[in-house]
């Protein structure tokens, strides 16, 4: 089975599921092909029999395919969608265990910590805005804001002050909005006057943003936003 750039894509989704590269070619060969036996994943896969059936066996360990008992053993798929939501209950359920058990942070650390690589600052920021009790601010490009829209609109509906700082071409209903020189990648972050994140969120390489709960940082960025806001406020005059 020759692996296409939407295969190869698929694999890589299917991997944040806990299956191994092997297991997920052998999965889609499941889906594409049917009820296969581990003779037959081999050869279609255009694998060994043994790493046919080693992925056979941790699909099935994994809830990803069902054992036909036939004649002779065969495997079926477990639907994509069944399987990603039995798994997405899974890790809810460990989350809820996990937060029952692991003792609690006992004080807010104000270290100066830098995360870096797109998913995770996009993460961090997603992260930081569901936690949000009162105000958020956030300057960032319209494209930026946009990634974030369901997160800001919750905070919106929810009766949370949010300031967002970008190019007039982004408008969020029920939001307070300022119109800025628009500044490429770079992101800053308030939330509830405690936390702060600056940085920028660009292609994979370039980002990093520097997130903290020190006081410095979180005063030193709220006048930065409030030069921002000023420069806005004069232009309109």
């Amino acid at each position: 089975m020759l692996e296409d750039g939407r295969v190869s894509d698929n694999i890589v989704l299917l991997q944040q599921f806990g299956l191994t590269r092997q297991e997920a070619k052998v999965y889609l060969l499941l889906l594409t092909e049917g009820c296969l036996s581990g003779y037959e994943a081999a050869k279609r896969a255009g694998i060994s029999r043994s790493n046919a059936y080693g992925a056979l066996a941790g699909l099935v360990d994994k809830g990803a395919a069902y054992v036909l008992e036939e004649q002779s053993v065969r495997y079926e798929a477990v639907p994509v969608q069944e399987f990603c939501d039995n798994k997405i209950h899974f890790l809810k359920e460990a989350a809820k265990t996990l937060e029952e058990k692991i003792p609690k942070e006992m004080h807010q650390e104000e270290h100066y910590v830098t995360i870096r690589g797109r998913r995770n600052v996009e993460d961090k920021i997603r992260n930081m805005l569901r936690q949000t009790k009162e105000r958020v601010y956030l300057f960032g490009s319209a494209a930026t804001l946009a990634l974030f829209e369901s997160e800001l609109n919750e905070l919106v509906q929810a009766g949370r002050k949010v300031v967002l700082l970008t190019e007039e071409s982004c408008e969020l209903a029920g939001a307070i909005m300022y119109c800025t020189a628009q500044r490429g990648s770079s992101v800053r972050l308030i939330t509830d006057s405690s936390y702060a994140l600056t940085g920028e969120l660009g292609e994979e390489a370039r980002t990093a943003c520097l997130y903290s709960a020190n006081p410095n940082l979180v005063q030193l960025l709220k006048d930065a936003l409030a030069n921002e806001i000023q420069l806005n406020v004069i232009k309109q005059q």
